[in-house]
């Protein structure tokens, strides 16, 4: 499904090349014959949008959002086992499903980030992307109501992502829920976000293992937000 790729490139942190290339996106969208005119639109609308933007904006708005505590993390275990031991077999096993599809990552990518979730799915026969998207429904829905509830154009995408999945999502239920739930956006709750140690005294490659420790122990004493049982946004 091509409009998966295309959608894992517009949520990835916005580069130039991206940005300047407004009007081949909007013909790579018009190519995808499993997107309904509606989906089109919404992602039509989002580009537009990003490209009004200065690119300099997009960025900062961009990690405003998504790199500034848990609940909008794009990083798809931290909203299943948040700092458990559980999450890193949870890695190892989507990492397993990536080199079985002949996919794989650089040493600086993590798997569970939405992205490149989102361009193994677009590997796949749309069966077993659709599929793959139901896996996680539940975690789209919630990322596109605290987008939503933002009043950030990036819901677009995620409403796009969860409607293709076919899986019915109790909104009105999960409406109430994000607009309760504690925000994880304040100065406080940044402070406790990125208190951490410095660390000192290593090569390069050193660095990089350094940066991915943090990147999965950072929360480890944020604010942790209202995170939804999966089973009641389904209906079940």
């Amino acid at each position: 499904m091509t409009s998966l790729r295309l959608i894992a490139l517009l949520l990835d942190y916005p580069e130039k090349e991206v940005w300047d290339n407004a009007q081949e996106l909007n013909n790579l969208i018009k190519q995808c014959a499993e997107l309904s005119e509606y989906h089109k639109e919404l992602i039509n609308q989002f580009i537009e949008q990003m490209t009004q933007t200065p690119l300099m904006d997009l960025q900062a708005q961009y990690g405003d959002l998504f790199e500034r505590g848990r609940s909008l993390s794009l990083l798809l275990f931290e909203h299943v086992h948040g700092e458990s031991r559980d999450r890193g077999q949870a890695m190892i096993d989507l990492l397993n499903q990536y080199n079985a599809a002949g996919m794989e990552l650089t040493a600086k990518q993590l798997p569970d980030y939405l992205p490149t979730y989102l361009e193994y799915l677009s590997q796949l026969t749309v069966y077993e992307s659709i599929d793959g998207l139901k896996d996680i429904a539940s975690i789209l829905a919630l990322l596109k109501e605290r987008l939503s509830q933002r009043q950030s154009f990036y819901s677009n995408l995620l409403q796009v992502l969860v409607e293709q999945s076919g899986e019915a999502i109790a909104q009105e239920r999960l409406a109430e829920t994000v607009a309760n739930e504690a925000k994880d956006d304040t100065p406080q709750a940044l402070d406790a976000v990125w208190e951490e140690e410095q660390i000192k005294f290593l090569g390069d490659e050193g660095c990089a293992s350094a940066q991915q420790t943090l990147h999965q122990r950072r929360f480890a004493q944020a604010v942790v937000p209202q995170y939804l049982d999966t089973k009641a946004l389904n209906g079940v």
